[in-house]
């Protein structure tokens, strides 16, 4: 396999794990044999305050296989006293630096973390802190290479050339995530209301639109459709957009790569991020080859006409969760409303949780789609 090949399926099997998480042992096992590795560590998380840190993903990968026990033991035991850590978080975005590098002569001595790291095969390592949306933190770990070579240039590149579409994958799927979208077919998608969604085919026409989306392109502030195609309104965005897209769904069956960027409006209201991933094959997509690429238009928040009151009242719920329904309903993300209300996001998600027992839903766009058909009934906007 040629180097431009390996690379492009890394960037088609990190696409398609965009959606499912359990596809991501698949990209594991990819970057472990395209850059002649051990193995690699991908943790994302923070955006919170210390010494408590969430952690979204703890994936300890070794050719593809998933070691639990190692993770535990880090996440657990290993991590709060890990001298290693605030070193990190000073350390420049994207810069790759040998662990051996982040710990004094005496802590690789006496050091619990350093003298564990055997176990990993990680004790000539590189790493990498790159900042996540929302003042999260990702650390991707890449173990030892499997024979003498070392850290070559070729490595090396490699695994540079990688770190912004990982960044990516993160921010998409983070996405995905806010809006309860994770593991949602395409058609699915389109049920969501508080991010537009746009899907194209191969050639950058649009296929579908949800509500959502289609009320942004008719609004004609900030993006449109221009005869089936999307467009934004100020030159400059255009040209970045169209870039976008051009990348995204390349000429000859080539991989795209995601991207994303904020867009200009006339009207003066916030400015919307715009996420433009490719799109594989995925089973329970009709038709599967049509839709190529997808674009989230995600608005920092939408006012709805919804009284809160009425959403307490209609849903039987506590006046917090009615809170969350509504700032959930209008666009904001699960760490957005955790800010907004001044609670943790574990607690957010537990109240999310104890409204969807009560209505037997499973999705956050079940929620926002259920909070949004109240709008406009004796609405006060609170």
């Amino acid at each position: 396999m040629s180097p431009p090949d390996a690379f492009d399926r890394i960037l088609g099997a990190l696409h398609e794990a965009t959606f499912d998480n359990d596809r991501w042992p698949e990209v594991s096992a990819l970057i472990d044999e395209v850059c002649g590795i051990k193995g690699n560590i991908l943790l994302y998380g923070g955006g919170g305050p210390e010494p408590v840190v969430p952690m979204y993903m703890a994936g300890f990968y070794y050719r593809g296989e998933r070691n639990d026990e190692l993770a535990r033991r880090y996440l657990q035991e290993l991590y709060p006293i890990d001298e290693c850590v605030p070193r990190l978080r000073a350390m420049a975005d994207s810069q790759l630096v040998h662990v051996s590098d982040l710990y004094t002569d005496e802590e690789k001595k006496s050091s619990e973390t350093y003298n564990a790291l055997p176990d990993g095969d990680t004790q000539n390592s590189l790493r990498v802190r790159m900042g996540g949306p929302n003042g999260t933190r990702i650390v991707w770990t890449f173990a030892d290479p499997v024979d003498e070579d070392g850290w070559s240039f070729d490595r090396t590149d490699t695994i540079e050339r990688l770190l912004p579409h990982l960044r990516q994958h993160v921010r998409v799927r983070q996405v995905l995530a806010d809006m309860g979208g994770l593991r949602a077919s395409l058609a699915t998608l389109l049920d969501y209301g508080a991010t537009g969604v746009i899907q194209l085919n191969r050639r950058g026409r649009i296929v579908a639109a949800n509500d959502r989306a289609r009320d942004i392109l008719k609004r004609q502030d900030g993006l449109f459709d221009r005869g089936g195609y999307l467009c934004a309104q100020a030159p400059a965005d255009n040209d970045r957009l169209q870039g976008l897209l051009a990348r995204a769904l390349p000429p000859s069956g080539a991989r795209g790569a995601a991207g994303s960027m904020v867009v200009m409006r006339s009207s003066g209201l916030s400015r919307p991020v715009l996420h433009v991933t490719p799109v594989g094959r995925r089973d329970g997509d009709v038709p599967p080859w049509q839709v190529a690429a997808l674009v989230l238009v995600v608005e920092p928040y939408i006012q709805l006409p919804v009284d809160r009151a009425l959403v307490e009242a209609a849903l039987d719920l506590s006046p917090a969760e009615s809170r969350v329904a509504v700032l959930l309903a209008g666009g904001r993300t699960v760490r957005e409303v955790a800010v907004a209300t001044g609670r943790s996001v574990n607690t957010i998600r537990w109240q999310i949780r104890q409204i969807f027992e009560k209505h037997g839903l499973s999705r956050l766009g079940q929620l926002v789609q259920l909070v949004r058909s109240l709008a406009g009934h004796l609405g006060s906007g609170r």
